[in-house]
């Protein structure tokens, strides 16, 4: 078994992540590679006092209060991700452990790409390709006629700063726009619904960009889904606890709900057949941030989290639930 010389500061790195994270970081501290160790519990018991700093990734398993107890030299857990549902950030928070997310920096990506697969949806575009590569344009003639982004009412499901930006590229669109979320924010001149499923009733498109986690588990379930309707379009691009896939799947397959776009599932990678088989879904595995750009934007905020932390500067991007007090 390996065991750790007394680094003044070692970071975990619990499984592999881009390039740019490790790079940057091992530069000026140790990188602990778990995934590496063959007996991982082991290694950890053996040499938990020398981690101060984690790194994980958005599909992590959940670090929770057993993690902390486990670590109890850890100051900064630094999240891959803007979502961080695999944390209890409650519970570092009592273990006096900052969460670093990386906002931001995807937030451009993320809208854009739900504004295309929303056009992908409505529009039938990969149906459409289809369609031509398979030959049916020549044997049968011109492809179906499409729903329209014409004349439309979006409601935005969480309106932080990537349902923000969204918005901003409806709007060019001429879609109208309201918004559900926690609370009624100042400012905002959209109307507001506190009942999602009024919300639904009252739109023709239902975009989620809401958090994960136990708050938002299968908030959109299969009442919101009826008022949704059967010309409504669900577009989800948030987490795909938010969404009841059973409910879904059985809305979209009786025809009481007209189209879904998504790029998030429960148990993705893993994607229901009956999803896959339906004609009036798009389906995406999970690329809303995934671009060269974005992507090394994001590793590199991961990494300076845990640099500007350990070097005495503070996090970067704390998230709310263990906020950065400077002392003085």
């Amino acid at each position: 078994m390996r065991q750790l010389k007394s680094f003044i500061s070692s970071v975990l790195v619990a499984s592999p992540v881009m390039p740019i994270i490790i790079e940057r970081i091992e530069k000026r501290f140790s990188v602990v590679k778990l995934y590496d160790e063959v007996d991982q519990n082991r290694f950890l018991q053996e040499n938990a006092s020398h981690i101060r700093a984690a790194v994980i990734g958005y599909n992590q398993p959940f670090f929770n209060e057993a993690s902390f107890e486990k670590l109890p030299k850890l100051e900064i857990i630094s999240s891959f991700g803007v979502g961080y549902d695999h944390v209890d950030a409650k519970a570092a928070h009592k273990h006096g452990v900052i969460v670093t997310n990386t906002p931001d920096v995807l937030t451009d990506e993320v809208a854009d790409l739900a504004l295309g697969l929303l056009i992908a949806t409505l529009r039938r575009i990969p149906q459409a390709d289809t369609y031509l590569r398979n030959g049916s344009w020549l044997q049968k003639g011109a492809f179906p006629l499409s729903d329209t982004l014409q004349g439309k009412t979006m409601g935005i499901v969480g309106f932080g700063r990537i349902g923000k930006a969204i918005a901003k590229r409806a709007k060019a669109f001429g879609i109208k726009l309201v918004y559900h979320g926690r609370t009624q924010q100042s400012g905002v001149k959209l109307r507001y619904y506190a009942n999602l499923v009024e919300m639904a009733q009252a739109v023709d498109i239902l975009m989620v960009i809401t958090p994960g986690g136990s708050a938002t588990h299968h908030l959109i379930n299969a009442q919101v889904l009826e008022a949704l309707g059967q010309n409504g379009t669900l577009i989800n691009v948030a987490r795909g606890s938010v969404v009841d896939e059973r409910a879904l799947v059985s809305a979209l397959t009786s025809g009481r709900l007209g189209a879904a776009g998504l790029d998030v599932f429960e148990a993705e990678p893993y994607v229901p057949k009956e999803l896959a088989a339906l004609p009036n879904v798009v389906l995406l595995p999970h690329i809303a941030s995934a671009s060269h750009h974005t992507r090394n934007l994001m590793g590199k905020l991961v990494a300076d989290n845990i640099i500007s932390w350990l070097s005495g500067k503070g996090p970067k991007t704390p998230v709310a639930e263990t906020p950065y007090v400077k002392q003085a």
